[in-house]
């Protein structure tokens, strides 16, 4: 029981030391993590790029003499005045109030024409010029001219977004928020154009609507009293093999249907309900050879060409897209021979007619959607249910569009709009053109007035309500083109041709790299007038380098030779160790906020603050030893790694005197490291004790025995007498050890199975306290235990032989029942045989008359 109690105290202290070397090993890696991650700037080496590294600021001090010019801004490793940090500010540039409902319903009608918008529509005289590139499509500001965003509410006219225009000026990798309010003005103009296939197949459709051109218009009317309404239709490109180019087919490709065409403008916006109901009628069907349409040219057009169609500045634009069937993309031209892309651009001859249908492809979807982001349009596929599945998918691909079924005869067309509509009308949702460099994140909580969610949408609005996103922007890093730092980017509701300017800033270089500036100095004396001294460092020209630009590259053998002068073998690919800089083939080592602290060596690989520590004191401090070179030298009278360690071993030994660790262990720094034996652990200070171990327990059993319990082999009172002289036990009730007073427990079991313990201590004379009761197990009566058994054995066997008659009587009781049943149901006598048959047989002849 002793040895099972000392393993486990073992294993508990083995895992303790786990535990703690785990810790140890994990804040050992977490401060190793941290010096690599704590200071991200001190290997910037010029101000631009430190500047674009977050939290960063940079000294253009002449007389700065610290490690690195680039430092953490909590940091006060320069002086004040001349410290440069990027600093984000942002300027609101046009403020103005939303559109009330009241003053939007009587502005409605004001002066809305044509020209360019969308989400990108200017003032048409302001001096604006707007440019692009592969990398950017940066807006540019002409000198004296006024800020814009697709935004005309300068004129008085409705502002449904604030603010419109805002300078900002953004560190890299810094998030700023910029706040976004949007409101839906009451009577807010809406410009419908309804785009009809008129293959054959939906000559009914054609019908139906020209009859419903009235009911379109009123419900429209209904909600917005500045309603416009405007009529195209398609086929598809006139060529094989998508219509028959027969002479004949080509004039009647089928019945009552006149000569193809591409796409064709009827009727521009306009309010004359009765003409577009006329339009529809007069409009005549057409046929084609294969089941995808030219639909994508008519968007192309109808988008394209805004003035031909009549689209308004400042209006919602709705384009429903009628048809029953597929669609065209681009690539397919190719089928007919027709190779060229599509432009992109307005190709309507006077009667509306496109006339680059068998000149350039269909548009790609991609093209579609550019030209939707650009012009503000909300597309809504009116399509059968045959083909609602394949412009579910479209709608994905173009921003603001949406799909509903039509039925196969248009009849629901006017529900159909009044439902989409609604739908648009009634939800806003944020988009941006940013590059690729920014990025823009939307927060709102729209109309629930909670915390703001990560969104750019938000969805049962009514006329009048207002909700605010905020749009986080973040320059994620310096575009490569330097025109690229300056960036116009619009935030604007899909949909609507309104948008909120943002003048973007990059702020990628520091003030003071830029001719002209203070301290800005070309072949300055601070760099032997072979550099320019800028931002307190020099700029060598390309045949000096070095801090000071003092060393020839013309006087150096070789630029690698150079290099290797400075590294300590060939497999480094750091100069002088990291810690310094090759300048002219020799290493200079830097030089550390604390004076006390020496980078050194040739290469710099020594210093003096790297070596191991002892109770956070390098080399246990300087009474006990020095670092030099990363490695601990020792004054007189310390050892060890860190110094920490007495070179005597007098503090190994026993106060008493003896071996060193009472001979049971070794001395290590000067604190004993116990053994561990067959018998046990040994433990103390000096080793002396062994709390598993034997010692006397065996020697002091007998006599133990014999004078408190009268047991054992010296139970004679004559031999206990003789033989046990040199102690007396005392008795105690309970055996407990006191430590201090070096006690030992020992316990024992004697021939009745009975446990006892004792205790002795050797501390002057031998004192033995002894257990004054024994701990005996109870008697058993094992001649009970054996008759018990016995009975309980023939218990058992009469009540299974009393069972077994029992059941045996039964079924004999049972049996005899049923065979008195059936003798009782036996119609013969028992003097008759049923089966007996007589051996004679009698015949009467009954022709014979008795003669």
């Amino acid at each position: 029981m002793i040895l099972e109690s000392a393993r486990r105290g073992q294993a508990a202290l083995l895992l303790l030391l786990a535990c703690l070397l785990a810790i140890t090993v994990s804040e050992i890696e977490g401060q190793k993590a941290s010096k690599l991650t704590q200071n991200p700037c001190g290997a910037k080496e010029k101000c631009h790029t430190c500047i674009q590294t977050e939290s960063c600021a940079w000294c253009r001090d002449p007389d700065f003499k610290g490690q690195s010019r680039c430092f953490p801004q909590s940091s006060s490793t320069c002086r004040e005045e001349f410290v440069y940090t990027a600093v984000t500010s942002e300027d609101i540039l046009l403020n103005k109030n939303l559109t009330l409902a009241s003053v939007a319903g009587g502005s409605a009608a004001a002066g809305y024409g044509g020209g360019a918008g969308g989400g990108a529509g200017y003032h048409s005289g302001g001096g604006f010029s707007h440019s692009s590139s592969s990398s950017s499509s940066s807006s540019f500001y002409s000198s004296g001219s006024e800020y814009s965003a697709g935004w005309s509410a300068s004129s008085g006219e409705i502002v449904q977004i604030k603010p419109q225009s805002v300078k900002l000026k953004l560190r890299i990798n810094q998030k700023h928020d910029l706040k976004v309010s949007y409101t839906q003005a009451e009577g807010y103009p809406v410009d419908l154009y309804y785009l009809m296939d008129l293959s054959k197949s939906m000559e009914d459709d054609k019908a139906k609507l020209s009859a419903l051109g009235d009911k379109l218009s009123e419900t429209m009317k209904s909600i917005t009293s500045n309603f416009r309404l405007g009529f195209g239709s398609f086929v598809d490109k006139v060529l094989m093999p998508y219509v028959s180019t027969i002479p004949k087919k080509l004039e009647h490709p089928c019945d009552n249907c006149k000569a193809p065409y591409g796409y064709r403008n009827h009727m521009p916006l306009n309010n004359n309900t009765e003409s577009f109901s006329n339009e529809v009628k007069e409009a005549a069907v057409s046929g084609n050879l294969d089941a995808p349409e030219g639909g994508f040219d008519a968007i192309m057009q109808a988008i394209a060409c805004r003035q031909q169609v009549g689209w308004r500045e400042q209006a919602r634009r709705l384009l429903v897209f009628s048809t029953d069937a597929g669609f065209h993309y681009a690539g397919d031209g190719k089928l007919g021979g027709v190779i060229a892309p599509n432009d992109g651009e307005c190709h309507l001859n006077q009667e509306g007619m496109y006339t680059h249908s068998v000149v350039q492809d269909y548009p790609s979807i991609s093209q579609i959607n550019q030209k939707v982001k650009e012009n503000a349009i909300n597309i809504i596929f009116a399509v059968t249910s045959s083909q609602i599945s394949v412009y579910q998918k479209l709608v994905k691909h173009i921003q603001g569009s949406s799909a509903a079924v039509l039925s196969n005869d248009s009849s629901n067309v006017v529900d159909l709009v009044k439902e989409e509509y609604a739908k648009i009308s009634s939800s806003v949702e944020m988009k941006d053109n940013a590059t690729g460099d920014v990025k823009i994140t939307y927060f709102s909580s729209c109309l629930n007035g909670g915390p703001e969610l990560q969104t750019s949408r938000c969805d049962n609005l009514t006329v009048g309500q207002q909700v605010s996103f905020t749009a986080q922007i973040q320059v994620l890093k310096c575009p490569e083109n330097r025109r690229d730092w300056t960036q116009f980017i619009q935030i604007y509701p899909v949909g609507i041709n309104e948008s909120m300017l943002i003048q973007l800033e990059m702020l990628c270089e520091c003030p003071c790299e830029l001719p002209g500036s203070i301290g800005y100095e070309v072949k300055s004396p601070h760099c032997n007038s072979t550099g320019t001294f800028m931002c307190g460092i020099c700029e060598c020209d390309d045949h000096h380098f070095g801090n000071t630009c003092e060393c020839d590259v013309l006087e150096m053998t070789q630029a690698a030779n150079n290099d290797a002068s400075c590294r300590a073998d060939n497999v480094t690919e750091l100069d002088c160790s990291g810690r310094g800089n090759c300048q002219c083939g020799s290493c200079v080592c830097h030089s550390r906020t604390n004076t006390d602290e020496i980078i050194s060596g040739h290469f710099c690989e020594c210093d003096n603050f790297s070596c191991e520590r002892n109770k956070n004191m390098l080399c246990s401090g300087l009474d006990h030893g020095i670092c030099d070179c990363g490695r601990c030298i020792c004054k007189p009278g310390w050892t060890g790694s860190n110094c920490g360690c007495l070179a005597s071993n007098d503090t190994c030994m026993p106060p008493g005197g003896g071996e060193i660790c009472s001979g049971h262990g070794v001395c290590e720094c000067g604190v004993c490291k116990c053994a561990v034996n067959e018998q046990g652990r040994y433990s103390g200070r000096h080793c002396e004790k062994c709390p598993t171990c034997s010692g006397r327990c065996q020697e002091l059993r007998d006599c133990v025995q014999c004078q408190m319990y009268h047991t054992g082999v010296l139970k004679d009172v004559d031999d206990c007498a003789r033989n046990c002289t040199a102690f007396t036990p005392v008795g105690v009730e309970k055996v407990v050890i006191d430590e201090h007073k070096d006690e030992q427990i020992c316990t024992f079991f004697d021939e009745d199975d009975c446990r006892f313990e004792f205790k002795y201590s050797e501390q002057g004379e031998l004192i033995v306290h002894a257990q004054e009761e024994k701990e005996c197990p109870p008697k058993i009566f094992m001649l009970g235990i054996v008759l018990g058994v016995i009975a309980a054995i023939v218990l058992v066997g009469l009540a299974i032989l009393l069972l077994w008659k029992l059941l045996t009587t039964i079924h004999d009781r049972r049996e005899f029942a049923r065979f008195e049943k059936e003798r009782m149901n036996a119609k013969w006598d028992t003097g008759e045989n049923p089966i007996y048959k007589q051996a004679t047989s009698t015949f009467k002849n009954p022709m014979y008359a008795g003669k």
